[in-house]
């Protein structure tokens, strides 16, 4: 059984920078796929970063040059600097066995956390 549990969101001015984990225990070395997702208040679900097992990883437009994935034995992680208020959300990471080819919405990720909230003021 995969289990991921993240940590590191907070409160931070706009400009500033957070350092999101995702420490997964059970099998992640067999997720191909992990990524970061967030969800605001009345919006729909984004994926963010992916990172394959492979080393290579996907962004979202929203999000590329300021944000930055990666993984090593068991963690997931999410540098975010420069942010901004409307990068404010409830972030989740997620694992899926399968290849990611292109980022989805949460589509075939069958293992989530519990989310870690991150308020970004202006």
């Amino acid at each position: 059984q995969v289990k991921l549990v993240e940590s590191g969101g907070g409160s931070v001015q706009a400009g500033g920078s957070l350092r999101l984990s995702c420490t997964v225990s059970g099998y992640f070395s067999r997720m191909s796929c992990a990524g970061w997702f967030r969800q605001a208040p009345g919006k729909e679900r984004e994926g963010l970063a992916f990172g394959r097992s492979d080393g290579s990883s996907i962004y979202a437009d929203s999000i590329q040059g300021r944000f930055t994935v990666s993984r090593d034995y068991n963690t997931l992680y999410l540098q975010m600097n420069s942010l901004k208020p409307e990068d404010t959300a409830m972030y989740y990471c997620a694992a899926r066995a399968s290849y990611c080819s292109t980022l989805t919405t949460g589509t075939g990720f069958g293992y989530w956390g519990q989310g870690t909230q991150v308020t970004v003021s202006s």
